[in-house]
């Protein structure tokens, strides 16, 4: 597929920076509209159509430009991109020394944030409570993996944000390390 600069922007699929005092609530059911994949007979989704691997990617794009929150409220000049941050986990995953019983999964460090291409970077200063931002971030993974099709995929990106967000195993502990360096 080339890649023309003729995607769909953010504003096309009617998505919004959530900020602490609105609500993905009030986002997500107009994104809705923009889910194109196809259901098969026994009701599971199956691959997304190319409009909505589109809109994925649209998605993940706007992490190269969303800045880092923290980065940006303490005055760093030039802060880092989410997707910036993202790269540099898996980086820090390909280089970290094996751990005997520990597979250190480059994909946790990409998916732990996916859901940042539309709640935006929730940091403490937002006001906004661990379990609030979870059920954002949840809500906005569910509606990504949605444009993924479902299936595999989906139940893969689902599972490993999950996995790292109730940092229930040691290969999340590990990525959350790599979160704070």
């Amino acid at each position: 597929m080339k890649m023309n600069g003729n995607l769909p922007s953010p504003s096309s699929l009617q998505l919004h920076r959530i900020h602490s005092t609105q609500t993905t609530a009030s986002v997500l059911p107009t994104m809705a509209s923009t889910t194109n994949a196809s259901i098969d007979v026994a009701g599971t989704t199956s691959n997304p159509s190319p409009s909505s691997a589109i809109d994925f990617l649209t998605l993940c794009h706007r992490l190269k430009t969303t800045k880092r929150a923290g980065w940006v409220k303490r005055g760093v000049e030039s802060p880092e991109s989410v997707a910036d941050h993202m790269y540099r986990m898996g980086i820090m995953a390909l280089v970290a020394p094996e751990i005997p019983g520990v597979d250190c999964d480059k994909r946790m460090t990409i998916v732990h944030d996916i859901a940042e291409a539309i709640v935006g970077d929730i940091t403490p200063e937002d006001g906004v409570s661990k379990s609030e931002k979870s059920r954002r971030e949840q809500e906005a993974l569910n509606h990504m993996c949605d444009l993924v099709g479902g299936g595999p995929r989906a139940d893969e990106v689902s599972q490993l944000w999950m996995e790292y967000e109730e940092n229930s195993s040691p290969e999340a502990k590990i990525v959350t390390d790599f979160d704070k360096a």
